[in-house]
Protein backbone atom coordinates (compact mmCIF):
# COMPACT_ATOMS: atom_id res chain seq x y z
CA UNK A 1 0.00 0.00 0.00
CA UNK A 2 1.14 3.44 -0.33
CA UNK A 3 1.59 5.68 2.17
CA UNK A 4 -0.85 8.68 2.81
CA UNK A 5 -0.85 11.84 2.77
CA UNK A 6 -4.25 13.56 4.50
CA UNK A 7 -5.13 17.17 6.04
CA UNK A 8 -8.01 18.80 5.93
CA UNK A 9 -9.15 22.47 6.22
CA UNK A 10 -12.23 23.94 8.59
CA UNK A 11 -14.64 24.84 5.40
CA UNK A 12 -16.78 27.73 7.22
CA UNK A 13 -14.46 30.64 7.55
CA UNK A 14 -13.10 32.86 4.95
CA UNK A 15 -9.51 31.85 4.65
CA UNK A 16 -6.77 35.05 5.20
CA UNK A 17 -3.90 35.86 3.03
CA UNK A 18 -1.75 33.99 6.13
CA UNK A 19 -3.85 30.98 5.98
CA UNK A 20 -3.02 30.81 2.25
CA UNK A 21 0.66 31.46 2.15
CA UNK A 22 0.95 29.25 5.51
CA UNK A 23 -1.48 26.09 4.72
CA UNK A 24 -2.98 26.49 1.34
CA UNK A 25 0.44 26.74 -0.26
CA UNK A 26 2.70 24.62 0.83
CA UNK A 27 0.18 21.59 1.28
CA UNK A 28 -0.70 22.23 -2.87
CA UNK A 29 3.77 22.12 -3.37
CA UNK A 30 3.28 18.58 -1.22
CA UNK A 31 0.22 17.34 -3.09
CA UNK A 32 2.52 18.35 -6.66
CA UNK A 33 5.65 16.66 -5.29
CA UNK A 34 4.13 13.27 -4.05
CA UNK A 35 0.79 12.96 -6.84
CA UNK A 36 1.70 9.66 -8.15
CA UNK A 37 3.74 8.43 -5.16
CA UNK A 38 1.74 8.64 -2.34
CA UNK A 39 -1.92 9.11 -1.53
CA UNK A 40 -2.95 12.78 -1.12
CA UNK A 41 -6.30 13.36 0.36
CA UNK A 42 -7.39 16.94 1.33
CA UNK A 43 -10.85 16.97 2.59
CA UNK A 44 -12.95 19.07 3.97
CA UNK A 45 -14.14 18.23 7.38
CA UNK A 46 -17.35 19.72 7.09
CA UNK A 47 -18.92 17.83 10.20
CA UNK A 48 -16.25 19.74 12.42
CA UNK A 49 -17.82 22.68 11.12
CA UNK A 50 -20.52 23.27 13.64
CA UNK A 51 -18.76 22.44 17.06
CA UNK A 52 -18.81 25.85 17.44
CA UNK A 53 -22.02 28.22 16.37
CA UNK A 54 -22.11 29.40 12.25
CA UNK A 55 -24.63 30.81 9.98
CA UNK A 56 -25.66 27.07 8.57
CA UNK A 57 -27.61 28.68 5.43
CA UNK A 58 -24.06 29.24 4.34
CA UNK A 59 -22.57 26.31 5.24
CA UNK A 60 -22.66 24.86 1.64
CA UNK A 61 -21.72 27.63 -0.63
CA UNK A 62 -18.62 28.01 1.85
CA UNK A 63 -17.31 24.19 1.14
CA UNK A 64 -17.89 24.89 -2.44
CA UNK A 65 -15.96 28.09 -1.98
CA UNK A 66 -12.92 26.31 -0.13
CA UNK A 67 -12.31 23.99 -2.91
CA UNK A 68 -12.30 26.61 -5.18
CA UNK A 69 -9.45 27.91 -3.21
CA UNK A 70 -7.43 24.58 -3.11
CA UNK A 71 -7.61 24.22 -7.03
CA UNK A 72 -7.31 28.38 -7.60
CA UNK A 73 -3.77 27.49 -5.64
CA UNK A 74 -2.79 24.42 -8.47
CA UNK A 75 -3.93 21.58 -6.03
CA UNK A 76 -3.19 18.58 -8.93
CA UNK A 77 -7.00 17.35 -8.52
CA UNK A 78 -6.38 15.17 -11.90
CA UNK A 79 -3.69 13.42 -10.88
CA UNK A 80 -3.37 9.83 -9.47
CA UNK A 81 -3.70 9.25 -5.81
CA UNK A 82 -4.85 13.08 -4.98
CA UNK A 83 -9.03 12.87 -3.29
CA UNK A 84 -10.65 15.64 -2.78
CA UNK A 85 -13.76 14.66 -0.25
CA UNK A 86 -16.43 16.14 1.67
CA UNK A 87 -15.89 14.01 5.10
CA UNK A 88 -20.08 13.98 6.15
CA UNK A 89 -20.31 12.41 2.64
CA UNK A 90 -18.33 9.38 3.52
CA UNK A 91 -20.78 7.93 6.70
CA UNK A 92 -17.66 6.13 7.93
CA UNK A 93 -16.55 9.05 9.80
CA UNK A 94 -19.12 9.24 12.11
CA UNK A 95 -19.59 5.51 12.47
CA UNK A 96 -15.62 5.18 13.34
CA UNK A 97 -15.77 8.02 15.74
CA UNK A 98 -18.21 6.90 17.91
CA UNK A 99 -15.87 3.07 17.72
CA UNK A 100 -12.87 5.32 18.88
CA UNK A 101 -14.92 7.65 21.85
CA UNK A 102 -15.68 3.75 23.04
CA UNK A 103 -11.97 3.64 23.65
CA UNK A 104 -10.91 7.29 24.85
CA UNK A 105 -10.19 8.68 28.47
CA UNK A 106 -12.75 11.34 29.38
CA UNK A 107 -9.72 12.73 31.14
CA UNK A 108 -8.16 12.43 27.80
CA UNK A 109 -10.45 14.85 25.93
CA UNK A 110 -10.73 17.35 29.44
CA UNK A 111 -6.70 17.87 29.11
CA UNK A 112 -7.38 19.20 25.20
CA UNK A 113 -6.15 22.95 25.54
CA UNK A 114 -8.14 23.89 22.54
CA UNK A 115 -11.31 22.51 24.20
CA UNK A 116 -10.18 24.62 27.27
CA UNK A 117 -9.56 27.54 25.25
CA UNK A 118 -12.79 27.56 23.20
CA UNK A 119 -15.30 26.76 25.47
CA UNK A 120 -13.86 29.44 27.93
CA UNK A 121 -15.35 32.05 25.07
CA UNK A 122 -18.59 29.95 24.74
CA UNK A 123 -19.59 29.30 28.58
CA UNK A 124 -22.81 28.16 28.45
CA UNK A 125 -23.05 27.91 24.50
CA UNK A 126 -20.18 24.80 24.16
CA UNK A 127 -21.18 21.43 23.02
CA UNK A 128 -20.26 17.84 23.50
CA UNK A 129 -19.39 18.11 19.88
CA UNK A 130 -16.41 20.50 20.62
CA UNK A 131 -15.31 18.38 23.71
CA UNK A 132 -15.10 15.22 21.61
CA UNK A 133 -14.16 16.68 18.07
CA UNK A 134 -10.51 15.17 18.35
CA UNK A 135 -11.76 11.83 18.42
CA UNK A 136 -14.02 12.65 15.23
CA UNK A 137 -10.52 14.16 13.94
CA UNK A 138 -8.70 10.60 14.91
CA UNK A 139 -11.32 8.91 12.49
CA UNK A 140 -10.55 11.02 9.49
CA UNK A 141 -6.88 10.10 9.72
CA UNK A 142 -6.95 6.25 10.87
CA UNK A 143 -9.87 5.15 8.55
CA UNK A 144 -7.45 6.11 5.94
CA UNK A 145 -4.06 4.54 7.38
CA UNK A 146 -2.79 8.03 7.15
CA UNK A 147 0.99 8.07 8.23
CA UNK A 148 1.63 11.96 7.45
CA UNK A 149 -1.01 14.93 8.43
CA UNK A 150 0.40 18.68 7.68
CA UNK A 151 -1.63 20.23 10.61
CA UNK A 152 -0.92 23.63 12.32
CA UNK A 153 0.89 23.89 15.84
CA UNK A 154 -3.12 24.22 17.29
CA UNK A 155 -3.53 20.64 16.21
CA UNK A 156 -0.33 19.11 17.16
CA UNK A 157 -1.85 18.11 20.62
CA UNK A 158 -5.11 16.10 18.61
CA UNK A 159 -2.29 14.65 16.44
CA UNK A 160 -0.70 13.26 19.62
CA UNK A 161 -3.93 11.25 21.44
CA UNK A 162 -4.55 10.10 17.78
CA UNK A 163 -1.41 8.01 17.98
CA UNK A 164 -2.93 7.34 21.68
CA UNK A 165 -5.76 5.77 20.48
CA UNK A 166 -4.10 3.92 17.42
CA UNK A 167 -1.39 2.40 19.80
CA UNK A 168 -3.98 1.54 22.83
CA UNK A 169 -6.54 -0.23 20.16
CA UNK A 170 -3.57 -2.12 18.30
CA UNK A 171 -2.62 -3.76 21.58
CA UNK A 172 -5.91 -4.82 22.39
CA UNK A 173 -6.72 -5.96 19.24
CA UNK A 174 -3.53 -6.25 16.80
CA UNK A 175 -2.03 -4.36 14.15
CA UNK A 176 -5.27 -2.56 12.60
CA UNK A 177 -4.31 1.02 12.68
CA UNK A 178 -1.16 2.64 10.66
CA UNK A 179 0.08 5.09 13.69
CA UNK A 180 0.71 8.52 12.32
CA UNK A 181 4.56 9.51 12.85
CA UNK A 182 5.49 11.70 15.76
CA UNK A 183 4.91 15.30 15.74
CA UNK A 184 8.91 16.57 14.86
CA UNK A 185 8.73 14.11 12.06
CA UNK A 186 5.58 15.57 10.36
CA UNK A 187 7.25 19.29 10.43
CA UNK A 188 10.36 17.53 9.11
CA UNK A 189 8.24 15.85 6.54
CA UNK A 190 6.28 19.16 5.61
CA UNK A 191 9.77 20.91 5.05
CA UNK A 192 7.86 24.06 6.54
CA UNK A 193 9.83 27.50 8.05
CA UNK A 194 8.64 27.54 11.44
CA UNK A 195 9.11 30.89 11.33
CA UNK A 196 6.61 31.26 8.83
CA UNK A 197 3.74 33.22 10.21
CA UNK A 198 2.23 36.07 8.31
CA UNK A 199 0.86 38.42 10.85
CA UNK A 200 -1.73 40.76 11.93
CA UNK A 201 -1.31 44.23 9.83
CA UNK A 202 -2.27 46.14 13.07
CA UNK A 203 -0.88 44.05 16.10
CA UNK A 204 2.31 42.26 13.92
CA UNK A 205 3.45 40.70 17.15
CA UNK A 206 0.31 38.45 16.38
CA UNK A 207 -0.84 36.27 14.07
CA UNK A 208 -2.66 36.97 11.39
CA UNK A 209 -6.20 35.67 12.29
CA UNK A 210 -9.24 35.50 10.26
CA UNK A 211 -11.30 35.39 13.54
CA UNK A 212 -9.75 38.47 14.60
CA UNK A 213 -12.55 41.73 14.98
CA UNK A 214 -10.75 44.10 13.49
CA UNK A 215 -11.03 43.59 9.52
CA UNK A 216 -7.93 46.32 8.95
CA UNK A 217 -6.21 43.52 10.69
CA UNK A 218 -6.18 41.21 8.01
CA UNK A 219 -6.22 40.27 4.69
CA UNK A 220 -9.25 38.19 3.08
CA UNK A 221 -8.93 35.65 0.15
CA UNK A 222 -12.14 37.64 -0.90
CA UNK A 223 -10.68 41.02 0.04
CA UNK A 224 -11.65 43.65 -3.12
CA UNK A 225 -7.87 44.10 -4.07
CA UNK A 226 -8.32 47.78 -3.83
CA UNK A 227 -9.08 47.38 -0.17
CA UNK A 228 -6.80 45.05 0.73
CA UNK A 229 -4.60 47.75 -0.55
CA UNK A 230 -5.62 49.98 1.91
CA UNK A 231 -4.99 47.86 4.83
CA UNK A 232 -1.21 47.61 3.34
CA UNK A 233 -1.05 51.10 3.42
CA UNK A 234 -2.53 51.21 6.77
CA UNK A 235 -0.64 48.84 8.53
CA UNK A 236 1.42 49.66 11.74
CA UNK A 237 5.06 49.49 11.55
CA UNK A 238 7.14 51.02 14.13
CA UNK A 239 9.50 54.05 14.94
CA UNK A 240 13.17 52.89 14.36
CA UNK A 241 13.16 54.78 11.35
CA UNK A 242 15.32 52.25 9.32
CA UNK A 243 14.09 48.94 7.33
CA UNK A 244 15.41 45.65 8.98
CA UNK A 245 14.30 42.14 9.02
CA UNK A 246 14.06 41.52 12.56
CA UNK A 247 10.56 40.28 13.62
CA UNK A 248 11.08 40.73 17.40
CA UNK A 249 12.31 44.55 17.53
CA UNK A 250 9.90 45.29 14.29
CA UNK A 251 7.52 42.58 13.82
CA UNK A 252 5.43 45.02 10.96
CA UNK A 253 8.33 45.62 8.91
CA UNK A 254 9.71 42.46 8.56
CA UNK A 255 5.88 40.94 8.10
CA UNK A 256 5.84 43.32 4.84
CA UNK A 257 9.24 42.06 3.55
CA UNK A 258 8.02 38.23 4.34
CA UNK A 259 4.64 39.20 2.03
CA UNK A 260 6.43 40.64 -1.25
CA UNK A 261 8.91 37.45 -0.36
CA UNK A 262 6.10 35.13 -0.74
CA UNK A 263 4.09 36.29 -2.93
CA UNK A 264 6.47 37.45 -5.67
CA UNK A 265 8.11 34.02 -5.08
CA UNK A 266 12.06 35.06 -4.65
CA UNK A 267 14.12 34.57 -1.58
CA UNK A 268 13.13 36.47 1.59
CA UNK A 269 17.46 37.33 1.79
CA UNK A 270 17.29 38.87 -1.73
CA UNK A 271 13.92 41.29 -0.16
CA UNK A 272 15.75 42.19 2.69
CA UNK A 273 18.99 43.11 0.91
CA UNK A 274 17.03 45.39 -1.49
CA UNK A 275 15.15 47.24 1.32
CA UNK A 276 17.83 46.72 4.32
CA UNK A 277 19.05 50.40 5.50
CA UNK A 278 15.97 52.69 3.89
CA UNK A 279 14.11 54.88 5.69
CA UNK A 280 11.07 55.29 3.90
CA UNK A 281 8.66 53.00 4.91
CA UNK A 282 6.35 54.33 3.04
CA UNK A 283 8.10 53.04 0.01
CA UNK A 284 7.97 49.84 1.20
CA UNK A 285 4.22 49.62 1.98
CA UNK A 286 3.62 51.22 -1.62
CA UNK A 287 5.22 47.97 -3.48
CA UNK A 288 3.91 45.60 -0.50
CA UNK A 289 0.24 47.23 -1.53
CA UNK A 290 0.92 46.83 -5.09
CA UNK A 291 2.36 42.76 -4.69
CA UNK A 292 -0.92 42.03 -2.78
CA UNK A 293 -3.61 43.84 -5.33
CA UNK A 294 -1.89 42.12 -8.03
CA UNK A 295 -2.00 38.61 -6.33
CA UNK A 296 -5.87 39.36 -5.09
CA UNK A 297 -7.14 40.30 -9.01
CA UNK A 298 -5.26 37.09 -10.34
CA UNK A 299 -6.37 34.61 -7.52
CA UNK A 300 -9.39 36.33 -7.74
CA UNK A 301 -9.94 36.02 -11.21
CA UNK A 302 -8.69 31.69 -11.01
CA UNK A 303 -11.33 31.65 -8.75
CA UNK A 304 -14.31 32.93 -10.54
CA UNK A 305 -13.29 30.57 -13.84
CA UNK A 306 -13.68 27.28 -11.90
CA UNK A 307 -17.67 26.64 -11.69
CA UNK A 308 -19.60 24.51 -9.27
CA UNK A 309 -20.10 21.70 -11.06
CA UNK A 310 -16.37 21.66 -11.85
CA UNK A 311 -15.85 21.17 -7.67
CA UNK A 312 -18.31 18.67 -7.60
CA UNK A 313 -17.37 16.73 -9.81
CA UNK A 314 -13.60 17.09 -8.26
CA UNK A 315 -15.36 15.86 -5.06
CA UNK A 316 -17.79 13.54 -6.06
CA UNK A 317 -15.03 11.45 -7.92
CA UNK A 318 -12.92 11.90 -4.44
CA UNK A 319 -15.58 10.50 -2.24
CA UNK A 320 -16.48 7.24 -4.32
CA UNK A 321 -12.67 7.25 -3.59
CA UNK A 322 -12.70 7.70 0.03
CA UNK A 323 -16.19 5.51 0.59
CA UNK A 324 -14.00 2.45 -0.51
CA UNK A 325 -11.13 2.90 1.55
CA UNK A 326 -12.73 4.34 4.56
CA UNK A 327 -15.26 1.18 4.13
CA UNK A 328 -12.84 -1.22 4.10
CA UNK A 329 -11.23 0.02 7.56
CA UNK A 330 -14.30 0.13 9.22
CA UNK A 331 -15.38 -3.07 8.27
CA UNK A 332 -11.96 -4.37 9.51
CA UNK A 333 -12.53 -2.89 12.65
CA UNK A 334 -15.95 -4.01 12.89
CA UNK A 335 -14.63 -7.70 12.63
CA UNK A 336 -11.93 -7.41 15.81
CA UNK A 337 -15.02 -5.42 17.78
CA UNK A 338 -16.96 -8.70 17.18
CA UNK A 339 -19.75 -6.58 15.30
CA UNK A 340 -19.49 -8.97 11.76
CA UNK A 341 -17.98 -12.26 11.18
Amino acid sequence: MRETILTGVRANEEPTLGNFLGAYVPMVELAKKYAGEKDVNMFVPDLHSFTTPIEHEELYGQIIRGVKYYMAAGLPVDSEGVSVYRQSFVSAHSEMAWILSCFTGFGEMQRMTQFKDKSEDLRDSVSVGLFSYPVLMAGDILLYSAKYVPVGEDQFQHLEITRDIAMRMNRKFGEIFTVPVKTAEQVKFMNLDEGLRVRSLTEPEKKMSKSAENENSKILLSDKPEVAAKKIMSATTDSVGKIKFDMFNQPGVSNLLQIVSLLKGVPLQDVISRWVGETRYGDLKNETAEVVRRFLVEFQEKVAAISDDDVLKVLEQGEERARVKAGAKLLEVQKVLGLRR
